[in-house]
């Protein structure tokens, strides 16, 4: 039963999809927003976000806080619900199922992000969220103090690394290459930080315990030479930051999808399917930042009213 009627659905309420209902919502359309989490998506859950510009060193559930209202101060309706299934009616228009009740769009702009990769490592599954975090904000607290090892060698997680590094003992970085994937100046940072260790070359090949993790091997890329450290139950965990995969489940039958798992679109946020945009993180590109993902909200929403201008 269709409870609601809007012009434009956004799906997410990251910075793409704030940015996307905040520019339909000023381009006239009736829009409504779906996103079930925090105000802001998944930068909520960043300490620190030092590259927006004109916004330095702001809290990322600060900004995302920012984005979300903003577009709700516009006039923007939002659903505080996931949305199960999407289905493009031969109108060309579309209804969003959302639990036991549907919402009619005339158009969809989609902006679900990524989530978090897993490393791959055995025991990596068993003791998720008793030992293995993937959210240095959210779990961060839990290692004051303690030992805290971090899988990854790009940007997000240096910034963990740099974030962890002032609530735990000693950082252990593991990176898989022989060099950093991150920006020289926060490269710098972490060679400065006296309780941060870089372990290049380097994997985790396994981990084990009991209720909680008290071993962990690593593995030489170059040699696959294993080297085993057991410490006490309760007493270190494991940050894995080793990228994202794109969430584009809900729409895979209406886009084209690359290797990588990113939605295919054109300039303008469109994809194979009259009607539906797709915009952030979700999306093929070569640079997944906030900034990005504002703008490809705004010329999603702005492709959306055109779109429509058109029918």
């Amino acid at each position: 039963m269709v409870s609601k009627e809007c012009d434009l659905a956004v799906i997410g309420g990251g910075p793409a999809g704030s940015s996307a209902a905040l520019y339909g919502a000023r381009a006239g359309l009736k829009t409504v927003i779906f996103e079930p989490g925090l105000p802001g998506g998944q930068i909520a859950q960043t300490d620190i976000v030092d590259n927006y510009p004109g916004l330095p060193d702001i809290s990322g559930f600060e900004l995302g806080s920012a984005l979300y209202q903003h577009a709700l101060d516009a006039g923007v309706e939002q659903e505080q619900h996931f949305v199960d299934s999407l289905h493009r009616k031969s109108d060309g228009s579309f209804l969003l199922n959302i639990g036991s009740s549907e919402v009619g769009a005339r158009a969809v702009v989609c902006a679900l992000g990524a989530k978090a990769r897993k490393a791959g490592f055995t025991g990596e599954d068993t003791f998720t969220g008793r030992g293995v975090s993937y959210c240095a904000t959210c779990d961060g607290m839990f290692y004051r103090g303690k030992l805290v090892y971090v899988i990854g060698g790009g940007k997000a997680a240096c910034d963990e690394a740099l974030f962890l590094a002032r609530i735990a003992s000693r950082v252990i970085m593991l990176v898989r290459r022989d060099r950093f994937r991150a920006p020289k100046g926060i490269v710098n940072k972490i060679q400065a930080t006296a309780n941060i260790d870089v372990r290049f070359n380097t994997l985790v090949d396994s981990l084990a315990g009991d209720a909680l993790p008290t071993t962990i091997v690593l593995k030489n890329v170059l040699t696959q030479q294993p080297t085993e450290e057991r410490h006490d139950p309760g007493s270190f965990g494991v940050f894995v930051f080793t990228g994202f995969d794109p969430v584009a489940g809900l729409v895979n039958e209406y886009v084209d999808i690359a290797d990588d798992g990113g939605v295919i679109t054109k300039e303008d946020m469109s994809t194979k399917t009259p009607g539906l945009f797709c915009a952030g993180d979700m999306r093929v590109k070569s640079l997944r930042q906030v900034v990005t993902a504002v703008s490809d909200g705004a010329i999603a929403a702005t492709s959306a009213y055109n779109y429509l201008a058109l029918i």
